[in-house]
């Protein structure tokens, strides 16, 4: 008996803590969007936070606490998740295209009906299924907050029609900036997003952005924010320890990991390691550059295809579950990081980044090897990698590339390459503390006040 009082004291216990986090990607190996979201959850867990998850069907079940998948309801975002899901566990190339076309032929009359009308992110549509899904899961539970995270808008905009139907508390973690800065919005999914935006800014009770400039800018853009904005870097999870460490071999390995794309490309940098190859012989049997990810994007194969000494750069392509140990493509890449004589961090060349970091740069300082990174206005990215002793560098400033490369094949060659040594503060669980600090003044702020009559007792 006292048993079963202790198990209904604790399910009210989590009932009275319980979030209802929306995030269209979630427990996704190797995303980013997913990463940023799912690395904070044991770390709400352990303040008491019970939280409730409502995702994309792309990620792995969740078993840590209570995770809905859900399907969005149109065929282009089927068409998308569907095409994720499948590349995730079939390992046949020809088996994934035999399904995923025969799937994409089957709804290639719908899907270019709403391609020709609606032309938002591929994921739009997934607001209504999480609308739905939310409707009742706060009707049935009664969260003390919503908490939206993306990544993809269709996030955000279901928190905000729930938060306004039901008057709760509403928390919007922003990632890449939304909007481009001083721009009219001249698309309809830029028309939308500067929309969202400002109702973000306007309803929100707390909102973060992960850089200063992007709080800046969106306070200028939207003054109603007020103190209501933050800014806060994500930071990642420490990896478990390893018993690997790194050792110099025989050639300068130089790794980048993540996405490329036209403005996120190796073009530079291979032009500047050209030039350091050029000037000896022999460095053409010791540089290389291993790249991990998805497929180079067309600017970046275009630059390897030119490059003169091709055996230099290594492709792996994106790192999945190791069915045979367990191991999950994020346990391997940071592995992989640990052995690596330097890391390759880029940025881009773009307006948006003078308002991001990339979020690899949080992992690789926990493998404690050195960093170059190619980085494009954005003062403040430059000052935390000096702070904690990397190399930072303009993105499209070959000679500086060069000559930091120069420096790495200095250091290399006596032996010496040491990581900086110092301990990243850049952790989910220091943002997590932040981010509770901000959820219970809100939530204080609401009061009594911020429940919906028309919830059900």
């Amino acid at each position: 008996m006292e048993n079963k009082m202790g198990r209904i004291k604790q399910a009210e216990k989590n009932a009275a803590q319980a979030w209802l986090i929306l995030s269209h990607c979630f427990n996704m190996d190797g995303r980013a969007a997913s990463q940023t979201i799912t690395d904070k959850i044991p770390h709400l867990l352990k303040l008491g936070v019970e939280p409730i998850v409502l995702s994309a069907f792309t990620g792995r079940k969740d078993r840590r606490v209570r995770h809905y998948r859900l399907l969005p309801p149109t065929p282009v975002g089927l068409r998308f998740d569907l095409r994720h899901f499948l590349r995730q566990r079939i390992r046949s190339r020809f088996l994934y295209r035999l399904l995923s076309g025969s799937f994409s032929l089957l709804m290639l009359p719908f899907y270019l009906l709403e391609k020709a009308f609606i032309r938002q992110e591929s994921q739009w549509s997934w607001f209504m299924s999480a609308y739905f899904a939310g409707v009742f899961l706060i009707r049935k539970n009664r969260p003390l907050l919503i908490y939206s995270t993306g990544g993809p808008h269709s996030a955000h905009f279901a928190a905000y029609i729930l938060a306004r139907r039901y008057h709760l508390p509403w928390i919007a973690e922003i990632h890449d900036p939304m909007v481009a800065h001083n721009r009219q919005p001249v698309t309809q999914r830029e028309r939308f997003a500067y929309w969202l935006e400002g109702r973000i800014c306007r309803y929100a009770d707390v909102v973060w952005w992960f850089t200063e400039e992007a709080l800046l800018r969106a306070r200028l853009r939207h003054p109603e924010l007020g103190g209501r904005g933050h800014s806060l870097t994500p930071g990642a999870e420490p990896p478990p320890p390893l018993s690997l460490s790194y050792h110099r071999g025989k050639e300068l390995i130089i790794s980048h990991f993540g996405s490329l794309a036209k403005t996120r490309n190796l073009t530079i940098f291979l032009a500047a390691l050209r030039k350091v190859m050029d000037r000896d012989p022999v460095r053409r049997e010791v540089f290389r550059l291993h790249v991990y990810g998805g497929k180079l994007d067309a600017v970046s194969a275009g630059a390897v295809r030119e490059f003169p000494y091709r055996e230099t750069v290594r492709e792996h392509g994106r790192i999945e579950r190791d069915p045979e140990t367990g191991e999950s493509g994020r346990e391997q890449i940071l592995k992989l990081m640990r052995l690596s004589d330097c890391l390759l961090l880029l940025h881009g060349n773009d307006d948006y980044c003078e308002e991001y970091i990339p979020s690899k740069m949080y992992e690789y300082f926990f493998a404690d090897r050195p960093i170059l990174a190619l980085v494009w206005r954005n003062a403040q990215m430059e000052r935390i990698l000096r702070e904690m002793g990397h190399r930072a560098v303009r993105s499209d400033d070959i000679d500086a590339i060069a000559e930091a490369l120069e420096g790495l094949y200095s250091q290399w060659t006596g032996n010496a390459l040491p990581g900086s040594g110092k301990s990243s503060p850049f952790t989910a669980e220091a943002a997590v503390k932040t981010l509770y600090g901000w959820a219970c003044q809100a939530i204080d702020r609401r009061g009594s006040a911020g429940r919906d009559d028309r919830l059900p007792s």
